[in-house]
């Protein structure tokens, strides 16, 4: 499954990133901040997780380096503090998964979707099933 907002083809730019993270962090139940600058898209990425009422869980660190700040301020913030994969499984076992919901198209604009026939469905399917393979195939590939 391929997940995007942007057209197929656009090219990655690290501005495209907290629209992705906000697609990712909202598929998930929680997110695990590991190191974070104090301005990072990791904390961008929380942040999103928490306003979709993800848990959030942080691995504290020195507060002497840098890249602890984030996730120790995530902490004090509320951030579930982590130590080991056991603590995450513990807190998500102990809180029921979000419920889901389907959006109206209001709520986003939906691109417009054309009918595909039967028969072009058909003739595609031999052609996509032969460029899947053990090795990942570029999505443009795949849509050309």
């Amino acid at each position: 499954m391929v997940i995007a907002e942007p057209p197929l083809g656009t090219v990655p730019q690290a501005r495209h990133f907290p629209r992705h993270n906000r697609i990712i962090s909202g598929m998930a139940r929680g997110i695990v901040v590991v190191e974070a600058a104090p301005r990072s898209g990791s904390l961008i990425t929380a942040r999103l997780a928490s306003e979709q009422g993800r848990e959030v869980f942080a691995v504290p660190g020195s507060p002497l380096d840098p890249r602890s700040r984030g996730t120790n301020g995530l902490i004090r913030d509320g951030a579930t503090l982590i130590q080991g994969a056991e603590d995450i499984i513990e807190a998500l076992t102990q809180t029921p998964p979000p419920a889901l919901k389907e959006r109206s198209d209001t709520e986003f604009g939906a691109p417009e979707m054309t009918p595909v026939g039967e028969s072009e469905l058909a003739a595609a399917r031999p052609q996509l099933i032969e460029l899947l393979g053990p090795s990942p195939a570029p999505i443009d590939e795949l849509m050309r």
